[in-house]
C-alpha cells in the first residue's frame, strides 16, 4: 500500500455476507476498527480496551465490493494531531484470490477525539501517544 506504513490484514468472515454473497457494507466499519484497534496496539503501545475516545466523524467511500474469495488489508495513516482529535486516514484494499489484482474497496476517515474518563469532556492527547505518533508517521 502507498503511502500508508501500517497495513493490517483482515479475515473476511461468514457474518461479514449479506444476501448477494458479498461483504456488507456495515462491516467495512469493523475493518476500520479492528485496523485502528492495531495501529493503537502496535504503533502507540496503547492497548485498545483502555482507550478513552469517541470517534466524533466517520466518512466512507466506497468503491467496489470485497467478496470471500479475496484477501482484505486496511492501510492506516495519521495526517496529522490536534490538540485532542486524532484524524486517520484508511484504505481498504482487495486481493483476488485467482486474478492476484489489488483493487481499492474502500476509503475512509475518522476523528477521534480522546476524552477525560470521568468528565468525558475532550482531553489532550497524551504526550507518549503524541511521541509515538508523530516518530512513526514523520510528523
Amino acid at each position: 500500500m502507498n503511502e500508508f506504513n501500517y497495513v493490517k490484514n483482515i479475515a473476511v468472515r461468514f457474518g461479514d455476507l449479506d444476501t448477494l454473497g458479498h461483504v456488507n457494507n456495515v462491516a467495512y466499519v469493523k475493518y476500520l476498527e479492528e485496523a485502528r484497534r492495531g495501529y493503537y496496539d502496535d504503533v502507540v503501545g496503547v492497548p485498545f480496551e483502555t482507550l478513552h475516545t469517541v470517534i466524533a466523524m466517520l466518512q466512507i467511500e466506497y468503491h467496489s465490493e470485497i467478496t470471500p474469495n479475496q484477501s482484505v488489508d486496511v492501510g492506516v495513516r495519521v495526517p496529522q494531531l490536534g490538540d485532542s482529535s486524532v484524524p486517520m486516514e484508511y484504505e481498504i484494499r482487495t486481493t483476488g484470490s485467482n486474478s492476484g489484482k489489488t483493487t481499492i474497496a474502500a476509503t475512509a476517515e475518522t476523528i477521534q477525539v480522546n476524552t477525560d474518563p470521568e468528565t468525558g469532556e475532550a482531553a489532550t492527547i497524551p504526550v507518549d501517544w503524541r511521541t509515538a505518533i508523530s516518530n512513526y508517521e514523520d510528523l
